[in-house]
């Protein structure tokens, strides 16, 4: 008897911990909403940046923004103008892989990328894991964060 009490006890809190691994893994459908919604919204400032697209990028960069490049660090109306005039032309983004977190008003998305560029003049093809930070701002996202980090093309992002 007592040993089938310990099995029945065992196999309860195995259940409950299953139960709640199971109810921590899922997200709310207006997680997964803010999560697809911050995501396209990465692909398309891609898309925006290949463009050369100041209009719509404008609106997007918080004004205190940052941006991390292999050759320096820059604010929002430096990294508008680089785009603008092509110093960097931003060819084509080819996302591999991407992780993104949402805590609260803030969105952290890691992209694993092949970036094809034209840097003052020549072409690059360079492998990147691209931090992006967003906050939301009202009704609207915006980028507080875009920082580039050299990576190998093996490199995977952990979610």
């Amino acid at each position: 008897m007592k040993k089938l009490l310990l099995g029945l006890l065992f196999f309860t809190s195995l259940q409950w911990s299953n139960a709640q691994t199971s109810s921590l893994n899922t997200k709310s459908k207006s997680d997964q909403k803010t999560e697809q919604e911050v995501i396209q919204l990465s692909k398309d400032k891609w898309l925006w940046m290949a463009d050369k697209d100041v209009a719509k990028l404008e609106p997007l960069f918080d004004n205190k923004s940052k941006f991390v490049h292999m050759s320096g660090t820059w604010k929002k109306d430096e990294e508008l103008e680089i785009i603008k005039t092509g110093s960097i032309w931003y060819k084509n983004a080819k996302i591999h892989d991407t992780a993104i977190e949402i805590f609260k008003k803030t969105a952290i998305i890691w992209n694993r990328i092949t970036l094809q560029a034209v840097v003052r003049g020549s072409e690059v093809t360079t492998e990147f894991t691209v931090t992006e930070v967003y906050q939301k701002q009202g009704k609207d996202w915006k980028l507080l964060d875009l920082t580039f980090s050299s990576v190998r093309d093996t490199h995977q992002i952990k979610k």
